[in-house]
C-alpha cells in the first residue's frame, strides 16, 4: 500500500518531465517534438487522476503537484510554441526602431496563455464547484487545441494566410486566455469509471475522434486535423450549452 500511494504522484512527475522538455524543444524551434511531448504530458495528466481514483490515493500534495505540472506542460509550453510560430514570421520585419516596436509587443501577447492558465489552475484548486466538471476551459484541452492546430499547420498551408499575419496569434491567445478564466461550465474529459452512464459525452467525443482519425488517414490528410476538430467541437458544445442556459434564465 505504501508504494501504491506514490504512483499517482510519480505519473504527475512524468507530466512535468515531458512538459519541461517540451519547453526546451519549443525554445530550440523543434515544434513537432515539443507537440508530441505535450501530448505525452496530457496522457500522464489523464492517467494520474485515473490512478488516484482507482487506488483512492488522493492527497493535498498530489493536487498541488498536478497544478504545478499542468502550468508548465499546458500553460508555458504552448505559449512558447505560439511565440516561436509568430517569431518566424514577424522577426524579419522588426527593424529595432520605434516604427516596429508594436510588433515586438504583439509577439509577447501569447504570454497571456500562461498567466490565464495559472489563474485557471489556482481557481480550480479553491473552487468547490468544480468537483465534477470544470468552469472555464481546462488547461490540457486548451494546450492540445493549440498543439493540433500548429501541428497541422506545420505540414499544410491551409491556415498560412491567417498565421502569416501579425494579429492572428495574439487575437487567438487572448480569446483562449479569456475562455480559460471564464465562467463557462465545461464537462470534464477525465473518466471516473469505464461505464457508459455518466460518461456519455466523453465517450461520444472519443468515438468521434476515432472516426475522424480514421477518416483523415483514409483521405491522406494530416492526422492532427481530426483532433483539432474534436477539440473545437468540445469547445463549441460547451459554449452552446452555456448560451442556451443564459437564454432560458
Amino acid at each position: 500500500m505504501g508504494i501504491k500511494r506514490h504512483i499517482p504522484n510519480a505519473i504527475t512527475s512524468l507530466n512535468l518531465f515531458f512538459g519541461t522538455i517540451a519547453v526546451i524543444y519549443a525554445f530550440e524551434g523543434y515544434q513537432v517534438y515539443a507537440i508530441y511531448l505535450i501530448m505525452a504530458a496530457a496522457v500522464c495528466d489523464f492517467l494520474d487522476g485515473f490512478a488516484a481514483r482507482l487506488m483512492k490515493s488522493y492527497s493535498p500534495m498530489g493536487k498541488e503537484l498536478d497544478s504545478l505540472a499542468d502550468l508548465v506542460s499546458f500553460g508555458l509550453a504552448p505559449t512558447i510554441l505560439l511565440y516561436h510560430r509568430m517569431d518566424v514570421f514577424v522577426s524579419p520585419h522588426i527593424s529595432g526602431g520605434l516604427d516596429t516596436a508594436y510588433l515586438e509587443i504583439l509577439m509577447f501577447v501569447p504570454v497571456s496563455v500562461t498567466i490565464a492558465s495559472a489563474l485557471r489552475l489556482a481557481k480550480f484548486n479553491v473552487d468547490t464547484r468544480q468537483s465534477e466538471n470544470f468552469i472555464g476551459l481546462p488547461t490540457p484541452a486548451n494546450a492540445l487545441l493549440i498543439c493540433m492546430f500548429l501541428h497541422f499547420s506545420t505540414y499544410n498551408t491551409l491556415f498560412d494566410n491567417l498565421l502569416d499575419t501579425v494579429y492572428f496569434i495574439p487575437a487567438v491567445s487572448l480569446v483562449l486566455s479569456y475562455l480559460l478564466v471564464s465562467n463557462i461550465p465545461m464537462f470534464s474529459l477525465k473518466f471516473k469509471s469505464l461505464k457508459w452512464k455518466g460518461n456519455e459525452m466523453r465517450l461520444i467525443l472519443i468515438i468521434s475522434a476515432v472516426v475522424l482519425f480514421v477518416a483523415v488517414l483514409v483521405l491522406g490528410i494530416t492526422w492532427s486535423l481530426s483532433l483539432f476538430i474534436v477539440f473545437c467541437i468540445y469547445l463549441l458544445i460547451n459554449i452552446f450549452n452555456y448560451l442556451i442556459t443564459l437564454i432560458k434564465r
